[in-house]
């Protein structure tokens, strides 16, 4: 398997995001123009403009930096947390059109019987970036399309599930309130659920601005696992924004 690049997390949010750095660098050089050419009335608005122009691009691409290619997140280790070493037979895979870690995960557990599952729904599904992602990734060879709520699989048949920076693209509690549900159905007793997730807290907030409403908060999290019969076993961060959970079948 191809090893990452040693930025290529940060390259790929640019790449799916680049019509908000295409305009970020816009405002960048008019503002620094301005700021020489406008009269002195003007001038700190330029200067704010070029301050705000410049700490999203530098501050998110660095964040995402940090966290995709500096960090511990793509090396696994974390992964010894939140399975215990527990013997794991099948898992599940989970992505929403994105599918950027399957291939590393079944290199790592080579004795185990993978189902990839594709949830992506452009009816639904319609943020740019992903469709971007969508584009420029297709899925891996052996990805099963389907429903979040509705998985070709057999009830109790599986021993973990991942969803890994994928099912915050549900949007509404309800879809992800039926997902874990459907995790719940397919995991044996004694299985479980790994989530990772930004958050939309006061990290994601300074790291990302008003991009972090695209993530959802730990309680709205808590309110769509617990209906389903999941417990909280775990959860810990891989860096200042990242969110790990680890839920449980009781």
């Amino acid at each position: 398997m191809k090893s990452r690049g040693p930025f290529q997390g940060m390259l790929t949010v640019a790449r799916f995001n680049w019509p908000f750095y295409g305009a970020a660098t816009t405002v960048l050089v008019a503002s620094g123009a301005a700021f020489f050419l406008l009269s002195s009335p003007l001038k700190v608005a330029s200067a704010i403009a070029f301050g705000c122009a410049l700490y999203f691009i530098f501050v998110s691409l660095g964040v995402s930096y940090v966290v995709y290619d500096s960090s511990d997140l793509y090396r696994w280790s974390w992964l010894d947390r939140a399975l215990q070493n527990r013997p794991i037979r099948q898992a599940i895979f989970c992505h929403s059109g994105f599918d950027e870690a399957s291939l590393e995960l079944r290199a790592r557990f080579r004795n185990v019987q993978w189902n990839i599952l594709d949830h992506y729904d452009p009816q639904q599904m319609t943020e740019p970036s992903i469709q971007r992602a969508r584009a420029l990734f297709p899925p891996t060879p052996g990805t099963l399309a389907c429903p979040h709520d509705a998985w070709p699989l057999s009830a109790e048949s599986v021993d973990v599930v991942f969803g890994l920076f994928a099912i915050h693209e549900l949007r509404t509690e309800a879809e992800r309130t039926a997902w874990f549900a459907e995790a719940r159905r397919c995991l044996r007793h004694g299985g479980r659920l790994v989530l990772a997730e930004h958050l939309r807290d006061t990290a994601n907030f300074l790291a990302f601005g008003p991009g972090f409403l695209h993530f959802h908060s730990l309680a709205s999290w808590r309110r769509c696992w617990e209906p389903a019969g999941f417990c909280c076993r775990d959860q810990f961060r891989v860096t200042p924004f990242v969110q790990i959970l680890v839920l449980e079948v009781p």
